[in-house]
């Protein structure tokens, strides 16, 4: 990446971390974007080079977001000594879970947005994917076991969905249950997609 395209992105991320504290602040609903501007220091100009709208620029940090979660628990996989595939999923989802757990102000921020179409815009992003290609990684560990897949971009789609709408209550209210008394469930569930989508 030359030296410009490196100041491009050190200025789209700047504004997308002051919408960001903005929102967390004063809420999405009451943040405009000449708030934004000048509590990043630039012009309007600026923020439209980056972004056609609010909405434009909330959805790419929907996705920044869900990238950094999923990038965080892919790196901690790798610490991992080998593990099946049920094993990472398993893992991965447990890691997502406490660093929304530990970051109440992110999850209230993704809220219902957490949902696989927008891990599937994080995945596919050119910026993420060069420092982290996340969709290289997860067939990297479906495949590492030698067992064929059925649809294995529908089994990460079922896991997802899983995990988000059936974490939200609990993590945000605890209710029906906390967490600890839904994780063995959890974990069980997730190993029995893993086993329908094997051949």
């Amino acid at each position: 990446m030359g030296k410009a395209e490196e100041n491009k992105r050190i200025k789209k991320n700047a504004l997308l971390s002051h919408a960001f504290s903005l929102f967390m602040n004063k809420g999405i609903p009451n943040t405009t974007i000449s708030d934004i501007t000048e509590h990043a220091g630039v012009g309007k100009g600026t923020f439209y080079f980056y972004f056609r709208d609010k909405d434009d620029l909330i959805e790419k940090l929907i996705a920044q977001k869900a990238a950094q979660l999923l990038t965080h628990s892919l790196t901690e996989l790798q610490k991992k000594e080998a593990l099946s595939v049920e094993d990472s999923f398993v893992f991965i989802a447990n890691d997502l879970i406490e660093q929304l757990m530990n970051d109440s102000m992110l999850l209230r921020f993704l809220n219902k947005n957490l949902n696989y179409g927008i891990y599937k815009n994080a995945m596919e992003r050119e910026d993420v994917k060069e420092e982290f290609d996340l969709i290289a990684k997860f067939y990297e560990i479906i495949e590492k076991d030698g067992s064929e897949w059925n649809d294995p971009m529908l089994m990460l789609y079922t896991v997802v969905e899983l995990v988000s709408s059936t974490c939200h209550s609990i993590i945000l209210e605890q209710q029906p249950v906390d967490y600890e008394h839904y994780k063995p469930y959890l974990e069980a569930c997730i190993r029995s997609i893993v086993a329908v989508f094997r051949k």
